[in-house]
């Protein structure tokens, strides 16, 4: 019998269907560009389900359905990280069995947390440190940067998945860390390394088999020059956690954000400082974000966003300025760019300010991304304070969501933002007065100023004499 031939087919990074021809839009999931090239090989005689696939019974000791009232916990089920900040965002460390992907840009500092985490968790812990894309003798050098020795640590520089089961067999880790994810290939599975299709299966190959022995696992994995992880979106949606290590390379400090956690709240987030030592806990980021912040300068508020359970003080700068070209320049690096073209138009329309004859560049300080609508009084009160060249003053922190009619909308957890404003010496907060009306706050050292709309904010603060309540 004539073998039969390799065939190509276009799988979508997304969902994961195939298709026999490239199409710009998937048919299944609906995405855009998301069909990338795939050489399926023949099928071998014995089936590569069967020898890859691994039965999840090992942690209750059988595959029949348990009582809930007589399941039982092991003797531990977490296990600290060493870094405070990282144990933060996984809910209190790392899940006994559970999956972690962390995700982040060449250079942005995986590898160094890595080495750090394996050296506090070697010290009682048996871990297996995985590297596809390292020899040993690189990552005995970084490890000597570092200052690593963890005395139960394993290192295998290994791609064959085969192999590092075998070797996981072997050492019987109890934590294990794959650098990274999409270096990992099976000879079982008929597609080239890297593909959708090796990226699925071999990761979910590594979570059966730590659902089934209890290990707890670490897999790194790179992102697309879109910003999301690279391969099939599905890998998301396998894993127990999923957390983005976040900044830019040219500036210290770097963001770890939980997107997806099984076993805490979502969108914690843990901020560190490179170093030539390592990674370094924030154990204030609010002070780290305001320092350096400008004294009587027109464009600067400040606002407290929460981020997970944390609230934190930030700066937002604007800077308007004349235009000489027919279509003015939006640029916005920490806020969404449709949210801002949204205050401008409320601005322009409740307001009669004139923001179509000037460039607007807005910026929020630190590297941070303020996505809740908490901010749009805060980046609103800078805009009209860089186009009327008025001063907002240094004391005074504003907090808020904007309306299209113009109206301030409540915002959750005021108490939280205005006692963190409270502790770092402001004085006065513009609030909306739907949270005052409901309940009455009561802050040592803090002077609150309650407003129903845009108007109220841009008539007092700067100046802040009686409230009228628009």
């Amino acid at each position: 019998m004539t073998p039969k031939a390799p065939r190509t087919v276009f799988v979508c990074t997304e969902c994961g269907a195939k298709s026999p021809k490239w199409m710009g839009k998937c048919p299944h999931c609906g995405r855009w560009n998301t069909m990338a090239e795939e050489v399926i090989q023949p099928e071998p005689e014995v089936s590569a389900n069967s020898a890859r696939r691994t039965s999840l019974a090992g942690l209750s000791g059988e595959s029949r359905a348990t009582a809930f009232r007589d399941l039982s916990l092991p003797s531990y089920m977490r296990s600290g990280t060493g870094l405070g900040e990282l144990d933060r965002v996984l809910g209190g460390g790392l899940v006994l069995g559970s999956v972690v992907l962390l995700a982040g840009e060449p250079g942005i500092g995986k590898s160094t947390l890595l080495m750090q985490i394996s050296d506090c968790l070697g010290q009682s812990r048996k871990v297996l440190y995985v590297s596809g894309e390292e020899s040993g003798g690189q990552l005995r050098l970084r490890a000597e940067r570092l200052g690593v020795g963890g005395e139960h640590l394993f290192i295998l520089t290994e791609t064959n998945l085969e192999q590092v089961l075998a070797e996981t067999d072997r050492i019987r880790p109890d934590v294990m860390i794959l650098d990274s994810i999409q270096t990992i290939y099976s000879d079982r599975i008929n597609s080239a390394p890297g593909s959708v299709t090796q990226v699925r299966e071999c990761a979910l190959t590594f979570i059966n088999k730590a659902k089934a022995e209890g290990i707890s696992m670490l897999l790194v994995g790179h992102v697309n020059k879109e910003g999301g992880i690279a391969g099939p979106k599905v890998l998301e949606h396998m894993v127990d956690a999923v957390l983005y290590f976040e900044g830019e390379r040219q500036q210290a400090y770097r963001i770890i954000r939980a997107v997806k956690n099984r076993y805490g709240s979502t969108n914690e987030i843990g901020v560190f400082e490179m170093t030539d030592a390592g990674l370094c806990e924030v154990a204030n980021p609010s002070e780290m974000l305001l320092a350096g912040r400008p004294r009587n300068v027109s464009g600067n508020c400040a606002l407290c966003t929460i981020e997970g359970t944390r609230p934190l003080i930030a700066e937002v700068q604007a800077l308007v300025t004349p235009t000489v070209f027919p279509a003015p320049r939006r640029t916005s690096n920490g806020v969404d760019y449709n949210r801002v073209y949204l205050i401008l138009a409320v601005l322009e329309k409740r307001l009669g300010l004139i923001f179509y004859q000037n460039d607007v560049y807005l910026n929020v300080i630190g590297g941070l991304s303020v996505g809740e609508p908490a901010a749009d009084l805060a980046i609103a009160a800078a805009l009209i304070s860089s186009l009327t060249d008025r001063v907002v003053p240094d004391d005074l922190i504003i907090v808020g969501e904007l309306g299209l009619a113009g109206e301030v909308r409540s915002v959750s957890n005021l108490d939280l933002r205005v006692r963190e404003a409270a502790r770092l010496g402001f004085t006065r907060a513009v609030v909306p007065l739907r949270n005052t009306e409901k309940r009455s706050l009561n802050v040592e050292g803090m002077y609150l100023v309650p407003v129903r709309s845009i108007h109220a904010v841009s008539y007092t603060h700067l100046t802040l004499p009686t409230i009228r309540l628009v």
